[in-house]
């Protein structure tokens, strides 16, 4: 088979090495598409502590496909289902998942990209923010994560405010259902406006979901007394600074709603089946670059930079 080989930082090549060889708990799959995930971006980039190559398909995440076998212990699924799994090694056209790290794509679904671990996180990420109907939501940052977040909470009842530096990443927002947009300029022009529309009540719950610490400095300001911060964001690049004080005084929870439990990715994935099934969740416009394996590196640069309409990249075979 043919899989992609992150040889050093900023270089993928093709390579043709062995077809996965699966165990009784396991499936094979012939993958149809992989996400690029924006976590995966130091891995790229290149870091110290990374060794490089990366093993082939690394470092693929967010795959779906058919499955070619099934091992004899796996019930689940059979020869010619289609599935999302959670699996490292999906930029390849074959990858293989163990029992308990897929779940089974109903046929409404058959001619849609769905990458799950993304979809999943969005779902999990939404259920740990405690949206209410009638509450006043605020999304700061507009990506893949962000635009499906506005369409959850805007589902639930809420008002939705997002806030975005990118014109199309507004835009994008709007399509997904928030009541209004604000474009981040600065901590203090923020924190104005939502003072504004709420009449200095803000917003009892703020998810931030940039990844950098200017994310985490509007949070702080927008979110009301006795409300919620919820950090979606990567924070994967260093230490951050918070206003222990403000958090303090305004009596905040702050919520950290990264999932390590790989039976939590799963519940994820099959409540995102579920939504995107029933039109609760519609994540197909936000796939705007459609590249093949061999564009990989390319995919990885435009998730980077987030070029002018940009939203999510994926892989398809």
């Amino acid at each position: 088979m043919i899989a992609a080989l992150l040889e050093k930082p900023q270089t993928f090549s093709l390579h043709t090495t062995h077809i996965p060889e699966i165990k009784e708990d396991e499936i094979k799959i012939k993958v149809q598409g992989c996400g690029i995930c924006a976590s995966s971006i130091p891995v790229w980039e290149g870091r110290e502590w990374f060794q490089y190559p990366l093993e082939p398909g690394s470092p693929g995440h967010e795959g779906w496909g058919i499955v070619e076998e099934a091992g004899g212990k796996v019930e689940e699924v059979q020869k010619g289902d289609r599935v999302a799994f959670l699996s490292y090694h999906a930029y390849a056209e074959y990858d293989v998942a163990r029992q308990g790290s897929f779940v089974k794509l109903p046929p409404q679904l058959a001619n849609i990209p769905f990458p799950g671990e993304p979809l999943g996180c969005a779902m999990n990420i939404f259920e740990r923010s405690d949206v209410s109907a009638n509450d006043v939501v605020a999304i700061i940052g507009i990506g893949f994560l962000g635009a499906l977040l506005c369409q959850l909470a805007k589902h639930r009842g809420a008002k939705v405010i997002a806030l975005s530096r990118r014109p199309c990443s507004l835009g994008f927002a709007q399509q997904y259902g928030a009541d209004v947009i604000i474009p981040l300029t600065s901590t203090w022009e923020a924190s104005n406006k939502v003072a504004e529309i709420t009449n200095g009540a803000f917003c009892n719950r703020v998810i931030e979901a940039t990844g950098k610490q200017e994310g985490i400095d509007v949070a702080t300001e927008i979110v009301g007394e006795g409300g919620k911060i919820i950090i979606a964001g990567y924070h994967q690049d260093g230490l951050r600074q918070v206003n222990l004080q403000k958090w303090n005084w305004k009596g905040i929870d702050v919520i950290n709603a990264h999932e390590r439990d790989a039976s939590k990715y799963l519940s994820g994935m099959r409540n995102a089946v579920d939504a995107v099934a029933q039109g609760i969740l519609n994540p197909e416009l936000l796939y705007t670059d459609i590249l093949s394996l061999d564009e990989l590196s390319r995919g990885f640069e435009k998730t980077k930079v987030r070029p002018d309409g940009f939203m999510k990249a994926l892989i398809q075979f």
